[in-house]
């Protein structure tokens, strides 16, 4: 009768995830275009980010290049804009992070993936952004915040002669974080689309080639022109 009741349990069990899932897959399904509405909204929030980010780039290039020559030439140093090139470099990691893993360009050890099907990369990848990437963020998010708030409160300044308030850059860790989160729930939308059958491989490279193809690419076709031209020169 034991093992008659195990069965039971066992068999009832299995009925229950699968009856869950299948309901899960429903609503999914159901919510699709809503679904992709969502996620078409946070990458253009991504990509947004992202161009704010690289113009970012130029100005702590600017900045460092300023500092080192002001430095070199002047014998004059400011703590107020070494402290805004460390801020702006922080916002650069920080804010650039969500933009980064919508653009799938994260480094990646897939030992063991790369070698399994498409669909069980896209169920791994579920897996981990669903139960590893966001509860991570959500908990840097819930520890970082006080972090910030406290900081605000006390108008924490720089303990260096001339620095800068600390609040702002603390700030931008629990943006940042927040940041990767809607990216992660972005990307979760589409491999979910792409395991039901209703969108492409959300790990394909752009235009189906890497990042490194496409700046080879690039490389060889400017070093073709140049020889174009100096072939035609020569003439």
């Amino acid at each position: 009768m034991q093992a008659i009741f195990a069965l039971r349990v066992k068999w009832a069990g299995k009925t229950g995830i699968c009856c869950f899932s299948s309901f899960f897959l429903f609503l999914v399904r159901k919510q699709m275009k809503f679904l992709f509405t969502l996620s078409r909204a946070i990458d253009a929030l991504m990509t947004a980010v992202g161009r704010v980010v690289i113009w970012l780039t130029l100005v702590v290039v600017l900045i460092s290049a300023a500092n080192a020559v002001v430095r070199k030439v002047f014998h004059y140093s400011s703590n107020g804009w070494l402290e805004i090139q460390w801020y702006l470099f922080g916002a650069i990691f920080l804010l650039a992070a969500g933009y980064t893993f919508l653009k799938n360009e994260h480094v990646r050890v897939d030992i063991i993936s790369q070698r399994l099907s498409k669909r069980t990369q896209i169920i791994i990848e579920t897996v981990g952004v669903l139960f590893f990437m966001l509860p991570a963020c959500l908990l840097l998010i819930y520890l970082s915040w006080p972090f910030f708030m406290l900081s605000f409160e006390t108008n924490e300044q720089s303990s260096n002669a001339g620095g800068l308030v600390r609040w702002p850059v603390k700030l931008l860790i629990p943006i940042g974080f927040s940041l990767l989160v809607l990216a992660g729930i972005s990307h979760l939308i589409k491999c979910v689309a792409y395991l039901s059958g209703k969108g492409p491989d959300p790990l394909a490279p752009l235009g189906g080639k890497t990042a490194e193809e496409l700046l080879a690419e690039e490389i060889a076709a400017e070093a073709e022109l140049k020889r174009q031209q100096s072939l035609q020169a020569g003439n």
